[in-house]
């Protein structure tokens, strides 16, 4: 399938012309996605799980086998162990609380990496904070990447959580996950592994990997708005108390005492978002249809040239790994000199739509020495002509500031 054929794909492409470059934020939606959202609504809307009508029962199922779907899609061994949230976001604060909470105590450590996302941090402080444990970080290199070395002296017989982004959201960094796991396992520490920005534009085996526990955000992957997942092993999934309590997770609710309903149930209260669960469906079914030999094989060649491109701008700074086997479609940089937020404002004026500030990464920003970068994000409908005009659009910019820059 030709890039032009799969642009046809995406409205917001034939409706507005813009370099869309900021895919690690939220990805377009094809056409295929949006329809099958309003099918749903025009045929099927009802409450799943809530009523003994068919239309309610055509609703639950559609539900249920869009859960049956990303089982599969994941390579999950139990559909049961696919649960339902409303993002990435959402998924690690349940892990941290209906897990962390319940499983750390004084002394115990839990490493995450300094490139980590605020949502796989955030909630790690405040666990550490709770139980009295420590959160410890892995550092990055001069190439930014983790090194063995960095695993091996972090990862300790304290250490009882390893949370870690499989690609990074602001370097694209491709972190070796696999090996994290199997060291943390000998170690007899559990992983939690953040798919946000890897699922796009790659395959995800969980069993493989062998993970305790996968997240990832629907948005990132073609899907609507406010749908996520979160992967866990069926065994500790079962052992863990719900983090949200309320309709339809429950088994029998008595005055003083209450019991759980079965996974997936007891971690999915309350009226769930059915329309984004049947975008992500349709989402996977886009996905495997084009293939992620095809995404990667377009995405591989854009994103060639975009560090080819850029390499050649000798007023940019450019925070990304040498080694191209280690790097997915993110491309942070800065004019140097000029403030990320005033560079990504010529670059819309030119068309050209890329992200400016910390990317939700405060600490690493810091571990750089900087505040802020522009981040461009490259998904499977970007083109040559896309990296072409941002660094039109960059030399722009440049030359704007250039007479104010201080060298």
């Amino acid at each position: 399938m030709v890039i032009e054929e799969i642009r046809k794909d995406f409205p917001i492409f034939n409706n507005k012309r813009i370099s869309y470059l900021d895919s690690g934020a939220t990805t377009q939606k094809p056409i295929q996605v949006i329809e099958a959202v309003d099918e749903f609504y025009k045929n099927y809307n009802a409450n799943p799980h809530r009523g003994a009508y068919s239309l309610s029962i055509e609703a639950t199922q559609k539900y249920e086998d869009t859960r049956t779907k990303i089982a599969q899609f994941i390579n999950a061994k139990h559909r049961e162990e696919v649960i339902f949230s409303k993002n990435a976001t959402e998924s690690l604060n349940l892990i941290a609380y209906s897990y962390g909470m319940e499983n750390l105590k004084k002394d115990d450590e839990i490493v995450i990496s300094i490139m980590e996302h605020h949502s796989n941090l955030v909630p790690w402080q405040k666990v550490s904070k709770v139980t009295g444990s420590k959160l410890n970080y892995m550092y990055l290199n001069d190439e930014f990447e983790i090194s063995d070395d960095e695993i091996e002296s972090k990862i300790t017989d304290k250490t009882k959580i390893v949370g870690i982004t499989h690609v990074s959201n602001v370097l694209g960094t491709i972190n070796n996950v696999k090996k994290i796991i199997k060291y943390a396992h000998k170690k007899g520490a559990i992983v939690i592994v953040d798919a946000s920005q890897s699922i796009p534009h790659m395959r995800i085996d969980v069993q493989d990997l062998d993970a305790d526990f996968l997240v990832f955000s629907g948005h990132k992957m073609l899907a609507p708005l406010g749908i996520g997942v979160l992967y866990g092993k069926k065994e500790l999934l079962k052992n863990m108390t719900p983090f949200i309590m309320g309709g339809d997770m429950i088994e029998y609710v008595y005055e003083q005492e209450t019991t759980f309903a079965p996974l997936p149930n007891k971690f999915e209260a309350g009226t769930q978002n059915v329309e984004g669960v049947i975008g992500l469906g349709a989402a996977i079914d886009y996905i495997e249809k084009i293939g992620y030999d095809t995404i990667q094989e377009i995405e591989n060649e854009v994103i060639s040239y975009a560090r080819q491109e850029l390499s050649k701008l000798d007023y940019l700074t450019l925070y990304l790994t040498p080694n191209k086997e280690n790097h997915s479609g993110v491309i942070s940089f800065n004019i140097n000199g000029v403030h990320p937020h005033d560079v990504a404002s010529i670059l819309d004026s030119e068309g050209v739509c890329v992200r400016s500030g910390n990317h939700c990464a405060q600490p690493l920003m810091r571990y750089f020495g900087i505040d802020s970068t522009c981040r461009a994000s490259f998904y499977f409908y970007n083109t040559k002509e896309d990296v072409d005009r941002l660094v039109s659009a960059l030399n722009k910019a440049y030359e704007m500031f250039k007479k104010y820059i201080v060298k």
